[in-house]
Protein backbone atom coordinates (compact mmCIF):
# COMPACT_ATOMS: atom_id res chain seq x y z
CA UNK A 1 0.00 0.00 0.00
CA UNK A 2 1.36 3.39 -1.03
CA UNK A 3 1.34 6.43 1.24
CA UNK A 4 -2.13 7.83 0.53
CA UNK A 5 -2.74 11.11 -1.19
CA UNK A 6 -5.22 13.48 0.41
CA UNK A 7 -7.83 13.42 -2.36
CA UNK A 8 -10.33 10.84 -3.64
CA UNK A 9 -10.07 9.40 -7.14
CA UNK A 10 -13.56 10.06 -8.50
CA UNK A 11 -16.84 11.87 -8.07
CA UNK A 12 -19.23 9.84 -5.96
CA UNK A 13 -22.88 9.48 -5.02
CA UNK A 14 -24.96 7.72 -2.37
CA UNK A 15 -23.12 4.80 -0.75
CA UNK A 16 -19.79 5.63 -2.36
CA UNK A 17 -19.99 9.20 -1.09
CA UNK A 18 -20.78 7.94 2.39
CA UNK A 19 -17.76 5.62 2.41
CA UNK A 20 -15.51 8.37 1.07
CA UNK A 21 -16.69 10.67 3.83
CA UNK A 22 -15.92 8.07 6.49
CA UNK A 23 -12.47 7.43 5.05
CA UNK A 24 -11.65 11.12 4.83
CA UNK A 25 -12.63 11.66 8.46
CA UNK A 26 -10.38 8.78 9.51
CA UNK A 27 -7.52 9.43 7.11
CA UNK A 28 -5.56 12.18 8.94
CA UNK A 29 -3.97 9.66 11.32
CA UNK A 30 -2.54 7.81 8.31
CA UNK A 31 -1.56 10.97 6.47
CA UNK A 32 0.50 12.05 9.49
CA UNK A 33 2.56 8.87 9.23
CA UNK A 34 2.85 9.24 5.47
CA UNK A 35 4.29 12.73 5.92
CA UNK A 36 6.72 11.39 8.51
CA UNK A 37 7.91 8.84 5.97
CA UNK A 38 8.20 11.32 3.11
CA UNK A 39 10.13 13.81 5.23
CA UNK A 40 12.40 11.36 7.03
CA UNK A 41 16.10 12.23 6.74
CA UNK A 42 16.97 8.54 6.32
CA UNK A 43 14.36 7.84 3.64
CA UNK A 44 16.90 6.00 1.48
CA UNK A 45 17.43 3.45 4.27
CA UNK A 46 13.73 3.38 5.18
CA UNK A 47 12.36 2.88 1.69
CA UNK A 48 13.30 -0.82 1.36
CA UNK A 49 11.75 -1.48 4.77
CA UNK A 50 8.63 0.39 3.68
CA UNK A 51 8.39 -1.85 0.60
CA UNK A 52 8.74 -4.95 2.79
CA UNK A 53 5.92 -3.65 4.98
CA UNK A 54 3.79 -3.09 1.89
CA UNK A 55 4.53 -6.63 0.71
CA UNK A 56 3.32 -8.13 3.99
CA UNK A 57 -0.04 -6.46 3.32
CA UNK A 58 -0.35 -6.89 -0.42
CA UNK A 59 0.56 -10.57 -0.48
CA UNK A 60 -2.64 -11.16 1.51
CA UNK A 61 -4.92 -9.20 -0.85
CA UNK A 62 -5.79 -11.84 -3.44
CA UNK A 63 -6.28 -14.68 -0.90
CA UNK A 64 -8.50 -12.35 1.12
CA UNK A 65 -10.62 -11.44 -1.88
CA UNK A 66 -10.84 -15.09 -2.90
CA UNK A 67 -12.13 -15.89 0.59
CA UNK A 68 -14.74 -13.14 0.22
CA UNK A 69 -15.74 -14.47 -3.20
CA UNK A 70 -16.22 -17.96 -1.78
CA UNK A 71 -18.34 -16.49 1.03
CA UNK A 72 -20.48 -14.64 -1.53
CA UNK A 73 -21.07 -17.84 -3.47
CA UNK A 74 -22.46 -19.43 -0.33
CA UNK A 75 -25.17 -16.73 -0.34
CA UNK A 76 -26.87 -17.20 -3.74
CA UNK A 77 -30.12 -15.56 -2.58
CA UNK A 78 -28.44 -12.48 -1.10
CA UNK A 79 -28.57 -9.61 -3.64
CA UNK A 80 -25.59 -7.83 -2.05
CA UNK A 81 -23.48 -10.99 -2.16
CA UNK A 82 -24.43 -11.65 -5.79
CA UNK A 83 -23.33 -8.18 -6.93
CA UNK A 84 -20.19 -8.35 -4.79
CA UNK A 85 -19.29 -11.73 -6.30
CA UNK A 86 -19.57 -10.28 -9.81
CA UNK A 87 -17.23 -7.45 -8.81
CA UNK A 88 -14.69 -9.76 -7.17
CA UNK A 89 -14.66 -12.16 -10.12
CA UNK A 90 -13.55 -9.22 -12.24
CA UNK A 91 -11.29 -7.56 -9.69
CA UNK A 92 -9.29 -10.52 -8.36
CA UNK A 93 -7.46 -11.16 -11.67
CA UNK A 94 -6.57 -7.46 -11.83
CA UNK A 95 -4.86 -7.70 -8.43
CA UNK A 96 -2.83 -10.83 -9.11
CA UNK A 97 0.91 -10.34 -9.21
CA UNK A 98 1.07 -7.06 -7.32
CA UNK A 99 3.15 -8.77 -4.65
CA UNK A 100 5.57 -9.79 -7.39
CA UNK A 101 5.81 -6.16 -8.48
CA UNK A 102 6.95 -5.31 -4.97
CA UNK A 103 9.53 -8.10 -5.03
CA UNK A 104 10.92 -6.64 -8.26
CA UNK A 105 11.11 -3.20 -6.65
CA UNK A 106 12.88 -4.70 -3.66
CA UNK A 107 15.34 -6.52 -5.88
CA UNK A 108 16.18 -3.14 -7.40
CA UNK A 109 17.21 -1.88 -3.94
CA UNK A 110 19.16 -5.02 -3.10
CA UNK A 111 16.65 -7.05 -1.08
CA UNK A 112 16.23 -10.68 -2.12
CA UNK A 113 12.79 -12.21 -2.61
CA UNK A 114 13.44 -15.07 -0.20
CA UNK A 115 14.33 -12.56 2.51
CA UNK A 116 11.05 -10.70 1.96
CA UNK A 117 8.92 -13.84 1.93
CA UNK A 118 10.47 -14.91 5.25
CA UNK A 119 9.35 -11.74 7.04
CA UNK A 120 6.73 -12.32 9.74
CA UNK A 121 4.13 -9.54 9.47
CA UNK A 122 3.80 -7.20 12.43
CA UNK A 123 0.82 -7.53 14.79
CA UNK A 124 -0.71 -4.42 13.20
CA UNK A 125 -0.56 -5.94 9.73
CA UNK A 126 -1.93 -9.23 11.03
CA UNK A 127 -4.77 -7.34 12.70
CA UNK A 128 -5.40 -5.26 9.58
CA UNK A 129 -5.85 -8.31 7.38
CA UNK A 130 -7.20 -10.58 10.10
CA UNK A 131 -10.10 -8.26 10.91
CA UNK A 132 -11.20 -8.54 7.29
CA UNK A 133 -11.09 -12.33 7.39
CA UNK A 134 -13.23 -12.32 10.53
CA UNK A 135 -15.87 -10.02 9.09
CA UNK A 136 -15.92 -11.85 5.75
CA UNK A 137 -16.32 -15.26 7.35
CA UNK A 138 -18.48 -14.45 10.36
CA UNK A 139 -20.52 -11.35 9.48
CA UNK A 140 -20.84 -10.55 5.74
CA UNK A 141 -18.26 -10.35 2.91
CA UNK A 142 -19.44 -6.86 1.96
CA UNK A 143 -17.38 -5.54 4.87
CA UNK A 144 -14.29 -6.03 2.71
CA UNK A 145 -15.31 -2.98 0.67
CA UNK A 146 -14.25 -0.68 3.50
CA UNK A 147 -10.74 -2.13 3.27
CA UNK A 148 -10.71 -2.00 -0.53
CA UNK A 149 -11.94 1.59 -0.38
CA UNK A 150 -8.77 2.58 1.45
CA UNK A 151 -6.46 0.58 -0.81
CA UNK A 152 -7.97 1.77 -4.09
CA UNK A 153 -9.30 5.20 -3.21
CA UNK A 154 -6.15 7.17 -2.43
CA UNK A 155 -3.35 6.41 -4.88
CA UNK A 156 0.03 8.13 -4.54
CA UNK A 157 0.37 11.33 -6.52
CA UNK A 158 3.03 11.19 -9.27
CA UNK A 159 4.77 14.25 -7.84
CA UNK A 160 5.05 12.52 -4.44
CA UNK A 161 6.64 9.50 -6.09
CA UNK A 162 9.10 11.77 -7.87
CA UNK A 163 10.01 13.42 -4.56
CA UNK A 164 10.70 9.99 -3.09
CA UNK A 165 12.91 9.10 -6.05
CA UNK A 166 14.86 12.31 -5.60
CA UNK A 167 15.21 11.89 -1.84
CA UNK A 168 16.30 8.26 -2.00
CA UNK A 169 18.44 8.36 -5.12
CA UNK A 170 16.97 5.06 -6.30
CA UNK A 171 16.14 4.53 -9.96
CA UNK A 172 12.68 4.28 -11.47
CA UNK A 173 12.83 0.47 -11.29
CA UNK A 174 12.49 0.74 -7.49
CA UNK A 175 9.17 2.60 -7.81
CA UNK A 176 7.32 0.43 -10.31
CA UNK A 177 4.58 -0.55 -7.88
CA UNK A 178 3.88 3.01 -6.75
CA UNK A 179 3.82 4.25 -10.35
CA UNK A 180 1.48 1.49 -11.48
CA UNK A 181 -0.89 2.13 -8.59
CA UNK A 182 -0.91 5.84 -9.40
CA UNK A 183 -2.02 4.86 -12.91
CA UNK A 184 -4.47 2.05 -12.10
CA UNK A 185 -6.11 3.00 -8.82
CA UNK A 186 -8.27 5.86 -10.15
CA UNK A 187 -9.97 3.35 -12.48
CA UNK A 188 -10.28 0.79 -9.70
CA UNK A 189 -11.70 3.43 -7.38
CA UNK A 190 -14.34 4.35 -9.95
CA UNK A 191 -15.33 0.68 -10.30
CA UNK A 192 -15.68 0.40 -6.54
CA UNK A 193 -17.85 3.52 -6.42
CA UNK A 194 -20.09 2.07 -9.13
CA UNK A 195 -20.48 -1.16 -7.17
CA UNK A 196 -21.22 0.61 -3.89
CA UNK A 197 -23.90 2.76 -5.49
CA UNK A 198 -25.59 -0.35 -6.93
CA UNK A 199 -25.68 -2.35 -3.68
CA UNK A 200 -28.97 -2.58 -1.74
CA UNK A 201 -27.19 -2.38 1.60
CA UNK A 202 -29.00 -2.91 4.87
CA UNK A 203 -28.20 -0.58 7.75
CA UNK A 204 -26.13 -3.34 9.37
CA UNK A 205 -24.13 -3.90 6.17
CA UNK A 206 -23.60 -0.18 5.71
CA UNK A 207 -22.29 0.09 9.26
CA UNK A 208 -19.99 -2.89 8.69
CA UNK A 209 -18.44 -1.27 5.62
CA UNK A 210 -17.85 1.90 7.62
CA UNK A 211 -16.34 0.00 10.54
CA UNK A 212 -14.06 -1.88 8.15
CA UNK A 213 -12.89 1.38 6.60
CA UNK A 214 -12.14 3.09 9.91
CA UNK A 215 -10.36 0.04 11.29
CA UNK A 216 -8.31 -0.31 8.11
CA UNK A 217 -7.09 3.28 8.33
CA UNK A 218 -6.22 2.98 12.01
CA UNK A 219 -4.29 -0.27 11.62
CA UNK A 220 -2.51 0.83 8.44
CA UNK A 221 -1.40 3.94 10.32
CA UNK A 222 -0.26 1.83 13.27
CA UNK A 223 1.79 -0.42 10.99
CA UNK A 224 3.52 2.55 9.37
CA UNK A 225 4.09 4.22 12.74
CA UNK A 226 5.76 1.05 14.04
CA UNK A 227 8.14 1.12 11.08
CA UNK A 228 9.00 4.78 11.58
CA UNK A 229 9.37 4.53 15.35
CA UNK A 230 12.00 1.82 14.86
CA UNK A 231 13.98 3.94 12.41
Amino acid sequence: MAPPSAGPTSSTTAESRRLRGILELALPVLLVQGRRLMGHPALRELYPRYLVLAHTKIRASVPLMETALAACRRLPDDPVAVLLADYLEHHVPEERGHDEWLLADLAAVGVAAEEVRAVVPSPSVAALVGAQYYWVQHVHPVGLLGYIGLLEGYPPAPEEIERMRTATGYGAEAFRTLLLHAELDPHHGAELDELLDALPLTDAQRNLVGLSAITSVQLAAAALQELLDRA
